[in-house]
């Protein structure tokens, strides 16, 4: 069974008396388990499918649905509260508390979430453990590398153990091997967690790593290519 579908979503955006159709009645798929890469030039519509999926915004048509669950139709408080349970996010600019330790910044997305799921300072310290920051977890992001910084955030997506995993460029502020050991990371997360992974992205490198590639060219899907 899928976890995400799109049926026939588009996405029309007004500035002034002109309409931008950033997303033209796409159909798409997305299991679970998925580790999947969606690419394009600039303005394609990859971002605005993202922000979609992620309940950042809503279609102008079509369905977009999330375990057989309108997300489209939801009030925004549902929307949040489908957010902060179910979906983690991972952002190309990593977003984090600057006045905060990476154990605290990690620690924090639990707290939003409201998960009381266990210890939460045993989940934190684990998680961050895994991405190889068991040694710096008390340090404030001004003190880390770039690479450590996104760790922070790979870490922070994945501590509520969401179902699905939303990184928007996720490497472009990373040097080529940085960008590797932290990708490295997703995919290890990707098969022992199970966890959904959708990327957009520039980089040939996440589309090397992806299992799945499709590419969007104005508003619409051009190729969906599955590897292996």
């Amino acid at each position: 069974m899928a976890l995400l579908t799109l049926k026939d979503v588009s996405k029309i955006y007004k500035q002034g008396d002109i309409e931008v159709h950033a997303l033209k009645g796409v159909n798409l798929d997305v299991a679970e388990g998925e580790f999947t890469t969606v690419f394009g030039p600039s303005g394609c519509g990859k971002t605005t499918m993202l922000n979609l999926i992620g309940a950042l915004d809503r279609p102008t048509s079509g369905h977009l649905l999330f375990n057989d669950k309108d997300i489209g139709t939801m009030s925004k408080n549902e929307q949040a509260l489908h957010r902060r349970r179910n979906i983690g996010f991972i952002f190309q600019s990593h977003n984090l508390i600057p006045v905060l330790t990476a154990f605290e910044n990690v620690e924090f997305a639990l707290q939003i979430a409201g998960d009381g799921k266990g210890s939460n300072s045993d989940r934190v310290q684990n998680i961050l453990e895994q991405v190889g920051l068991g040694t710096m977890m008390h340090r404030r992001p001004n003190a880390l590398s770039g690479g450590q910084m996104q760790r922070i955030a790979v870490a922070r997506a994945l501590v509520k153990e969401p179902k699905l995993v939303l990184a928007d460029e996720p490497t472009a502020n990373l040097d080529s091997e940085t960008s590797k050991e932290v990708l490295e990371i997703m995919v290890r997360m990707n098969r022992e967690l199970k966890t959904t992974f959708v990327f957009s992205t520039h980089d040939p490198m996440v589309m090397e790593y992806a299992k799945r590639v499709v590419e969007i060219r104005d508003g619409e899907i051009a190729r969906d290519e599955r590897k292996g």
